[in-house]
């Protein structure tokens, strides 16, 4: 089984208002990530993400590909591994 690791993402460019959230939960879902995505009030999103380094990059793959996000920026640092279940859209 390959180690598992956690990731803390900020997106930034045309992120919000294009149905990035439900793009990331969809795909976290899809490939078996826990985590959770946000808006944030400077216009970024922010998420972070647990599973493999294939996976997470396999996440990354499919938001950047998605119609109408585009991504100008994005920092990435590596978190503690957490205990959770599932991927949730958090608000506020």
């Amino acid at each position: 089984m390959r180690q598992k690791i956690r990731k803390h993402l900020i997106f930034k460019g045309r992120v919000q208002g294009v149905g990035f959230r439900f793009v990331a939960r969809h795909s976290a879902e899809a490939i078996g990530l826990t985590g959770w995505v946000r808006n944030c009030w400077d216009g970024s999103v922010e998420a972070e993400v647990q599973g493999t380094s294939e996976e997470i990059g396999l996440f990354l793959k499919k938001i950047y590909e998605a119609r109408y996000i585009q991504i100008e920026d994005l920092e990435a640092k590596q978190l503690p591994l957490k205990e959770e279940r599932g991927f949730q859209v958090l608000h506020g």
